[in-house]
C-alpha cells in the first residue's frame, strides 16, 4: 500500500521540483538605453499577453527590449516591435518573434496614461522585462520624458564619478 502512494505521488513530486528550478532561473531583460535616452517620472507594471512559444522563449532569455515601444490603439495599450525569438523547439505554430502584444492595465490606469501621453507630450518606454513570483511575465514600462543633450552629458559626469569613487574606495579597502 505504502510502496503504490510512493509510485503515484513520486512523478508528481519531480514535476514540482522541476518546476521549482525553473522558477529559480531570474530572468530580467532591460533596456539599458533607455535610462540614458529618458528621464523616467513614473513606472508602472503591465501584465502581457502572450502565446504558450513566447513564454517558453521568454524563459530563456531570448528577448531583446531595444526597439520597443508603447502605443495606444483604440484605449488599448500595445508594446510594438519587441523581439521575442522563435522557441527553438517549437513546431509550426510558433510565434512572430516583433508581433504587437497587448499589455494589461486596469482601466483608470490605461486612461490616465492616455491622458497624459496625449496631453504633455510624454511618451511610454518599456524598460524591463521579467517574471513575478508566481511565474508571470511582467513588462516595467515607464511615463517618460525625453532628455536633452545637456541632461545626457550630466548623467554621464555623475556615472563617470560614481565609478571613480568606487575604484578609490577599492583601493583604500
Amino acid at each position: 500500500m505504502i510502496l503504490y502512494l510512493v509510485a503515484i505521488f513520486e512523478p508528481l513530486f519531480v514535476c514540482t521540483f522541476a518546476f521549482r528550478l525553473i522558477m529559480d532561473k531570474k530572468v530580467e531583460i532591460v533596456n539599458r538605453k533607455a535610462k540614458y535616452e529618458y528621464s523616467f517620472l513614473q513606472e508602472y507594471e503591465a501584465g502581457l499577453m502572450l502565446k504558450g512559444t513566447e513564454v517558453k522563449s521568454l524563459r530563456s532569455g531570448n528577448a531583446n527590449l531595444s526597439d520597443a515601444y508603447c502605443l495606444f490603439n483604440n484605449n488599448e495599450l500595445f508594446v510594438k516591435n519587441m523581439f521575442i525569438g522563435e522557441y527553438e523547439f517549437g513546431n509550426i505554430n510558433n510565434h512572430e518573434p516583433k508581433r504587437d502584444r497587448k499589455l494589461l492595465l486596469k482601466k483608470p490606469e490605461l486612461k490616465k496614461l492616455h491622458r497624459r501621453v496625449t496631453e504633455k507630450g510624454l511618451t511610454l518606454v518599456p524598460f524591463k522585462l521579467y517574471f513575478s513570483e508566481r511565474g508571470i511575465a511582467k513588462l516595467k514600462i515607464a511615463l517618460a520624458q525625453g532628455k536633452k543633450s545637456y541632461d545626457k552629458r550630466q548623467s554621464i559626469k555623475e556615472k563617470d564619478n560614481k565609478r571613480d569613487l568606487d575604484r578609490i574606495k577599492k583601493l583604500t579597502s
